[in-house]
């Protein structure tokens, strides 16, 4: 296989196309519901619902021609002050479950997460004043923060552990749970008022309404006089992931997986070193 340097994608609707194409790449290396297409697409549209508007970016580094990407990196920049922040799509959207990374740069082995970081950098070197990176939520051992921090003398690899919900709703009363799309409507009032603010709620409707339709969100209810108890869980063949639910659910949590945070601070970057040595070559 040839190796071919990553490109850099802006803009929400080639945006889009890159995590369309890139389908087969995040079914093949089992990425959460919460890295892939339906996800990321509402996390775009909500984005581009709102100020300030996040500028979504895609870094992709292509295989044969014809086949789906060989590794991609789907990015946010966000305004803060003077300053660029590089975050990933959809890591400060909330609500997001817990209990386990949601967020995943999409490289197969340790050749493409190289290949991937360099476009990161390309990505980092192409903008203008301070800026800064922070991606959150990955899982232990990813190859390209590993290849990043391995490149970036001034990053911090730092391992949190995740808190996640757990389902003890049958503890609580007879439980409906249901996929129909119906019952979420049904339920939605409760939850978009348990939400901290309107972008929130309007996250948790559209990313909620969109599953649902696909068949992965399943709904549980617990009827009680004063307010129902909900859980909405999201569903992946046999996998379940609790993901946000009301106050009077009475939720239990437990410690979850570790997840791994890549932190850079912002500061105005010449060409950066890992390039400036390349292109020397």
């Amino acid at each position: 296989m040839v190796d071919r340097a990553a490109r850099v994608v802006s803009g929400s609707a080639r945006v889009v196309r890159e995590v369309r194409a890139a389908g087969p790449l995040m079914a093949r290396l089992s990425a959460p519901v919460t890295a892939r297409g339906p996800w990321l697409t509402a996390v775009l549209n909500e984005g581009a619902a709102h100020v300030p508007r996040l500028r979504p970016v895609a870094v992709v580094v292509d295989g044969e021609p014809g086949d789906a990407p060989r590794a991609a990196a789907f990015l946010a920049l966000r305004r803060r002050g003077l300053s660029t922040v590089v975050e990933l799509l959809g890591q400060s959207r909330t609500p997001l479950p817990g209990g386990r990374p949601p967020a995943r740069l999409l490289a197969p082995d340790e050749a493409a997460a190289g290949l991937l970081a360099d476009g990161v950098l390309r990505l980092l070197a192409s903008l203008r004043g301070p800026r800064s990176l922070r991606l959150a939520g990955l899982p232990l051992g990813d190859p390209t923060a590993a290849a990043l921090a391995a490149r970036l003398p001034t990053s911090v690899l730092a391992n949190t552990r995740s808190t996640r919900v757990v389902d003890a709703l049958d503890e609580a009363g007879p439980v409906e749970r249901s996929r129909d799309p119906k019952v979420l409507e049904r339920t939605l009032p409760a939850l978009l008022a348990a939400a901290p603010d309107r972008r929130a709620r309007d996250f948790l409707r559209a990313t909620a309404r969109l599953h649902v339709a696909l068949g992965q969100l399943e709904v549980a209810v617990v009827d009680r006089p004063s307010a129902p108890a909900v859980l909405l869980t999201l569903v992946d063949g046999a996998d379940r992931w609790p993901w946000c639910g009301t106050a009077e659910a009475g939720l239990g949590t437990e410690m979850g997986a570790p997840v791994v945070g890549l932190t850079v601070p912002a500061r105005a970057w010449p060409p950066l070193p890992a390039l400036s040595r390349r292109r020397a070559r």
